[in-house]
This record gives C-alpha cells, structure tokens and sequence, in this order.
C-alpha cells in the first residue's frame, strides 16, 4: 500500500506557518536566547519549502541548497551563542533591551 501524496500546496502552508511564528518569536520577545530560536526556526520554514519545491520538480538542488543552508546556520547558531554567553558573564542579562549598553 502506497503511502498518501501531499501536495506541495500543504508544505507551503506548514512552511508559511512555521515563518510566521518565527518572525513573531523575533519581533515580540526580548530574551536574546528567543531571538536565536525564533531565526532558526525561519530558517527551517524556508529549508521545508526548497525541500518541497525540490520534490515536486523532481530535482536534487533544493535539497543541496538546503544541506549547506543548515552547514552555514550552525556555524551562525555557535557564533551567536557565544556572543550571547559573553555579553551575559559582563551584563548578567540576555535582554536585548540592553543591547545599547554595548555601544563603546
């Protein structure tokens, strides 16, 4: 027995999804730490859809495009972390409302 299709209309709109909460995760929390989830998870949504589109026509370069896309987010994600760990050991907050404290 085949498993069921879904159509690329359905992954666009899980994508779409997971964007939108991504980008309300960034633009309404103030913990640095919510802030790096929220751009991961925006960059998840976008990798879903190069994988869907990638599937539908049948291609492999969605799914290349994808594999370095994730290479280079975590490379960001470690960079971020420790940017993030360093300015809480000298401000012992993660808020970014205080970012205007870094200005020299």
């Amino acid at each position: 027995m085949e498993s069921p299709v879904l159509p690329l209309a359905a992954y666009q709109l899980v994508a779409a999804m997971l964007f939108t909460v991504g980008i309300v995760g960034v633009l309404v929390r103030r913990s640095a730490l919510i802030i790096f989830m929220s751009i991961a998870l925006m960059l998840n949504a976008v990798n879903l859809s190069f994988v869907a589109f990638s599937k539908a026509h049948g291609q492999m370069d969605g799914q290349i495009f994808v594999f370095f896309v994730m290479s280079v987010a975590a490379a960001e994600v470690a960079v971020g972390l420790a940017i993030l760990v360093a300015i809480f050991r000298n401000r012992e907050t993660a808020s970014v409302d205080e970012v205007h404290l870094l200005k020299g």
